[in-house]
């Protein structure tokens, strides 16, 4: 199977939040409930991050089968949400859509990305190492990652469990 990564395009952006909840499945098999599957990143905050050039999607024959939102976020670029549809998991496309962030966030001049993970989820915090990414200690976060924090204190996600990572550009 050909994949390719591009730029998302008005039209791909409706079809996310079916990615989103086929890939949100897989968190029940990790043990972590807190994950609604049904509780999908709002089209227009979708919209929002698109217009600021950070969503990318993987295709199969032209359509979205993954998609990465990422955007500026206090100093550095942040990875909002990386989700491949398990039909076409552990081809490679996860990765090669950090990359993707990765080289559009230098491009723009960013000197890191940034993301908030569960640490001990395979296809989170291990993965994201595997890219590039470190842990980040609470002394080195920014204001901006106290209240993405705080945001997911509200909604009720595992803290014991979450961690920001960066990777240096």
């Amino acid at each position: 199977m050909a994949y390719d990564i591009r730029q998302s395009r008005a039209g791909d952006l409706v079809l996310l939040a079916d990615i989103e909840r086929a890939a949100g499945a897989l968190f029940a098999s990790a043990g972590i409930g807190e994950v609604d599957t049904d509780d999908v990143a709002e089209l227009r905050f979708v919209e929002s991050v698109a217009r600021a050039a950070g969503v990318f999607v993987a295709t199969k024959d032209d359509k979205p089968v993954g998609f990465i939102l990422s955007a500026p976020l206090d100093v550095h670029f942040h990875i909002y949400e990386l989700s491949v549809h398990p039909d076409h998991g552990r081809q490679g496309l996860g990765r090669r859509l950090v990359e993707r962030v990765c080289e559009a966030a230098a491009a723009r001049g960013f000197k890191a990305v940034t993301l908030s993970t569960f640490i001990d989820v395979p296809w989170n915090g291990p993965f994201y190492a595997g890219c590039g990414f470190r842990v980040l200690d609470p002394a080195e976060w920014t204001p901006a990652l106290y209240l993405a924090h705080y945001c997911e204190e509200e909604m009720g996600l595992p803290l014991e469990r979450r961690c920001f990572m960066r990777r240096d550009l």
